[in-house]
């Protein structure tokens, strides 16, 4: 089929139209990647009931941090990424001495743990379990609402606001919670700076980046 076909040499004003051609699709996919990693805004959370309401039902976000754990004479500093879609969620932990990149995800009620070999773990009791395997532990399972700033609807919670009627303080399942900061995070307050504590289990979490995908 026109095999035996002379092939049209491009003239070089065909090339430079061609360079300029792949040129703009290059800016073109490079504007649309941004415009996808700064994710969608969030609506107006105008009072303490829509902004429960809002964030709990948000089906797709992710955010990046820093992390600092410890319990007893055991702890680390080190990275977190948390992406969240629907039930499910994966964590990545970076940095926990003489353990390396951890990742931790559940869907539903289950919930495992890989290790930097690739080894994966399932956890019947995920915040016994991790303390058991690692000497430190995370509340994995309400950390998903505590980080929106709200309580984990699954138990009952105490509650304190401060004077510009954000979340300061919350009691729940034996948990301690401040949140110290809150910064703008697609277009709303969002924590920013949030400890947990549990006897001697402390969790000290900075987000530094929020992204919403499906508000």
């Amino acid at each position: 089929m026109n095999e035996n076909l002379p092939r049209t040499p491009i003239e070089p004003a065909g090339r430079a139209l061609l360079t300029r051609l792949a040129t703009v699709a290059l800016g073109l996919a490079l504007v649309s990647s941004c415009a996808a990693q700064r994710g969608l805004e969030l609506p107006p959370l105008p009072d303490w009931n829509t902004r429960q309401n809002v964030l709990a039902a948000i089906s797709e976000w992710a955010f990046t941090g820093r992390i600092g754990v410890s319990a007893g004479s055991e702890g680390f500093n080190g990275k977190l990424r948390w992406n969240q879609v629907n039930n499910g969620f994966s964590v990545t932990v970076s940095g926990p001495l003489g353990v390396g990149a951890i990742r931790i995800s559940g869907d539903n009620g289950h919930v495992t743990v890989t290790d930097k070999d690739s080894q994966e773990v399932e956890l019947t009791n995920p915040e016994v379990d991790l303390r058991a395997m690692y000497g430190w532990t995370i509340p994995v399972t309400s950390l998903r609402y505590w980080a929106l700033g709200i309580p984990d609807p699954a138990s009952p919670a105490v509650t304190e606001f401060g004077d510009d009627g954000q979340l300061v303080r919350l009691e729940q399942r034996n948990w301690q919670v401040s949140i110290s900061q809150y910064r703008e995070a697609g277009g709303q307050l969002m924590p920013r700076r949030i400890t947990a504590v549990n006897g001697d289990a402390r969790v000290r979490l900075v987000i530094d980046h929020w992204t919403f995908f499906n508000p």
